[in-house]
């Protein structure tokens, strides 16, 4: 049978249009939290959403599982493993312990990391230029000399910041490092109680009663999980709360100069669907968020006895009654 020209042009174009409207290759996207709490919850729903604006809904063909290791991190070895024979398209790992644990799992599935203070100190990339390996992602570093100035604004008479932190999270070791010599500039002292597990953050917290003049947090994961164990702690002492984890003020810290972990977990899966239609991770540099927030909790603070300036209220971001 023979078509003429304008047949065969117009058999071409129904050949082309089928292909444009036949649905892509399914793909999947296994997520890992170390511990869900309201910060990473939000990583986590923040990179779904990214996913679906691109147009991967699992509605439209897209595998998403998640799952979190409770605070263990043999458990985070366990779903790293899981993943790695699951054979996804991209992991994502959110918070330094997972993050670790997926990395040590892979070197060949492309793997997005994402609130992780220190990428390289936690050893998941040799730089934040790009890798050359399957890895890349969103870090949720802070400029610590910001923290101390906040520090200062709370309580300006501060001169012994206590912290609580797991001395097993290398994020966290690297804050505490470098407050060891940031805040002897500002005329102040580190106060170190360390927790091991979740359940340690309320004796840790109160073995600093009586020799800390303020408690300051940064985004160590059993210290935000445990939250409501350090407020009481600053209620019942009159001990005040600074936090770096903006979610920690709706839950009763006084102030947070922190990182929208929505927006971060939204940039984070942007990176995702970079990967997913076609870029090699270790071609994308590690990226970071320079867009911060404060929050800031007048009623926290008349608890624990300190009393906020109308114009430090009225500098928020985001006031939480």
């Amino acid at each position: 049978m023979k078509f003429s020209k304008t047949a065969k042009l117009a058999l071409g174009a129904a050949v082309l249009g089928v292909f444009a409207q036949a649905p892509a290759v399914a793909q999947s996207v296994a997520v890992t939290s170390i511990v869900e709490h309201p910060a990473l919850d939000s990583v986590r729903d923040g990179v779904k959403q990214a996913l679906a604006a691109a147009g991967y809904t699992e509605a439209k063909g897209l595998k998403w599982q998640f799952q979190t290791a409770q605070g263990n991190t043999a458990i985070a070895a366990q779903i790293a493993r899981k993943f790695v024979g699951d054979k996804p398209d991209v992991i994502v790992a959110i918070a330094t312990p997972s993050a670790q644990a997926v990395v040590a799992a892979t070197k060949s599935i492309p793997v997005v990391y994402s609130a992780v203070t220190d990428p390289v100190a936690a050893q998941l990339v040799p730089s934040m230029d790009p890798s050359g390996t399957n890895v890349t992602g969103v870090s949720d570093a802070l400029a610590l000399d910001r923290q101390v100035a906040l520090i200062k604004k709370v309580v300006p008479q501060a001169k012994r910041v206590g912290m609580v932190y797991n001395p097993g999270e290398a994020n966290s070791v690297v804050v505490v490092k470098r407050l060891r010599e940031l805040l002897p500039k500002s005329g102040m002292s580190l106060v170190e109680a360390t927790a091991a597990r979740t359940v340690d953050v309320g004796a840790a917290a109160r073995s600093l009663v009586g020799k800390v003049d303020v408690i300051y947090t940064n985004t160590d994961n059993n210290v935000v999980s445990a939250y409501e164990a350090l407020v009481k702690v600053g209620i019942d002492a009159k001990i005040p709360l600074v936090a770096s984890d903006t979610d920690s003020v709706k839950r009763g810290a006084i102030a947070a100069l922190g990182v929208n972990y929505h927006d971060l977990g939204v940039q984070t899966g942007k990176m995702v669907v970079k990967i997913l239609k076609g870029q090699k991770p270790g071609d994308l540099a590690s990226e970071t968020s320079d867009k911060l927030e404060l929050f800031i909790n007048p009623g926290a603070a008349k608890k624990q006895g300190v009393e906020l300036s109308d114009a430090f209220v009225k500098s928020a971001t985001q006031v939480v009654e």
